[in-house]
C-alpha cells in the first residue's frame, strides 16, 4: 500500500526523474526514452527542446505532419510536447497552424495535451487549449491516464481546477482502469493540498468512490497513505468510510496504509472514526497490526495492539450475552 511498493511494480528505467508513482508521467527523461529519441520526428523535438527557429523553418515545409502521433515508448506528439515543457509561444504557433489538440498521447504517456497542461498546473496553457476548443471530457486512458480535472487536482493546481469546473468538466468522472484516480481521489495525492479537497467536495465529489481494480485507493485511503491529517479529517468529518476496502490488487484499507506508514495520529483519528484492526481486503489479505509490524513501526503497533484487545473484550461481552442469557 505504500509508495515504496508502487514503485516495485515498474522497471526503474521506467520511472520518471521526478519524484513518486503520482509524480507527472510527462516530464523528465528515462533510459528509454534516450535510446527511442531517434523515433521522434524533428518537429515534436524542437517542440520538446525549445527550439523556436527549427519549429518555423519546419512548419514553412509542406511536408511537415504537424499532427504526426508520438513513436516509441515515451513519445509526445509536438503540441504535447510544447504543453509538457511550458513553451507558451510554441503552443500559440502549433494551434495557429493547425495542431490537433485532442490527440491521444502513447502508452506510457497518454495524456492529451490539456491533459498534460493541467497537470503542470500551466493556466496560461490551459487558457489557450481551451479557447481552442479542446475537449475537457476526453476520458482518462485505460493505463495511468488522467482526465484534464484529475490531472490539475493531483497537483493542487485550484486555478485550473476552477477554469475546469467553469467549463463543464465532470467531477465524478472514472479514473483509469489501471493506476486511476478520480479527482477526488487524486487531491488527496501527496502533490495536492486540502483547498483542491474541499473545492471538489462542495461541487458534489463523490467521497467514497471505489478504488479503480488495479493498484490504486479510495480519498481516504490516498490521503492515509501520504500523511494528509488534515484531509484524513475533512474526509471523515464529511462521511467517508473509514472501513472501505482496497483495490483488488495491491489494495488496503485507510488504516492498513496508514499502518504500514507509521503515521500514528492518522491511526488513532481513524480509529476514533470507527476503523477496524482486524479488516483485510483485496489480494494482500493483511490487517494494519499485521503492516505496522511488518515495517518495524512499534509505536503503531502498540496502539493497534490495545484497539485490538479492547476489540476482543467487546465480542467476549456480547457472545458471553447470547450464551447466557439473563
Amino acid at each position: 500500500m505504500s509508495s515504496r511498493n508502487f514503485d516495485k511494480l515498474r522497471p526503474i528505467e521506467n520511472i520518471s526523474t521526478t519524484t513518486g508513482y503520482c509524480s507527472d508521467p510527462t516530464v523528465g527523461d528515462s533510459l528509454d526514452e534516450i535510446e527511442q529519441e531517434d523515433r521522434w520526428t524533428s518537429l515534436q523535438l524542437a517542440c520538446r527542446d525549445g527550439d523556436l527557429p527549427a519549429i518555423e523553418v519546419l512548419l514553412s515545409d509542406p511536408s511537415t505532419n504537424i499532427n504526426a502521433p508520438p513513436s516509441g515508448w515515451y513519445g509526445q506528439n509536438a503540441l504535447q510536447a510544447a504543453c509538457a515543457q511550458g513553451h507558451i509561444a510554441f503552443v500559440k504557433r502549433l494551434i495557429a497552424a493547425g495542431a490537433d489538440f485532442n490527440a491521444a498521447g502513447d502508452f506510457n504517456r497518454p495524456r492529451t495535451a490539456l491533459q498534460i497542461a493541467c497537470s503542470a498546473g500551466n493556466g496560461e496553457i490551459v487558457d489557450l487549449l481551451l479557447g481552442a476548443r479542446a475537449d475537457v471530457s476526453v476520458p482518462a486512458a485505460k493505463y495511468n491516464g488522467r482526465t484534464a480535472l484529475q490531472a490539475a487536482s493531483e497537483g493542487g493546481h485550484l486555478p485550473v481546477i476552477e477554469k475546469l469546473l467553469h467549463v463543464g468538466a465532470d467531477v465524478n468522472a472514472p479514473g483509469a482502469h489501471y493506476g486511476g484516480l478520480t479527482a477526488l481521489q487524486a487531491s488527496c495525492s501527496p502533490t495536492s493540498n486540502i483547498a483542491a479537497v474541499r473545492l471538489l467536495l462542495s461541487v458534489g465529489a463523490n467521497i467514497n468512490a471505489p478504488p479503480s481494480r488495479y493498484l490504486e485507493l479510495t480519498a481516504l485511503q490516498n490521503a492515509s497513505l501520504h500523511g494528509h491529517l488534515d484531509m484524513v479529517k475533512e474526509l471523515l468529518e464529511r462521511g467517508a468510510d473509514a472501513n472501505a476496502p482496497g483495490a483488488y490488487t495491491g489494495g488496503g484499507t485507510a488504516l492498513l496504509a496508514a499502518s504500514e506508514c507509521g503515521y500514528v495520529e492518522i491511526v488513532k483519528t481513524l480509529l476514533a472514526a470507527g476503523a477496524r484492526v482486524d479488516t483485510t481486503s483485496g489480494q494482500k489479505r493483511q490487517t494494519a497490526l499485521q503492516a505496522a509490524a511488518a515495517n518495524g513501526h512499534g509505536d503503531v503497533f502498540a496502539i493497534l495492539e490495545k484497539a485490538e484487545e479492547a476489540c476482543l473484550r467487546k465480542r467476549e461481552i456480547r457472545l458471553s450475552a447470547v450464551l447466557n442469557p439473563s
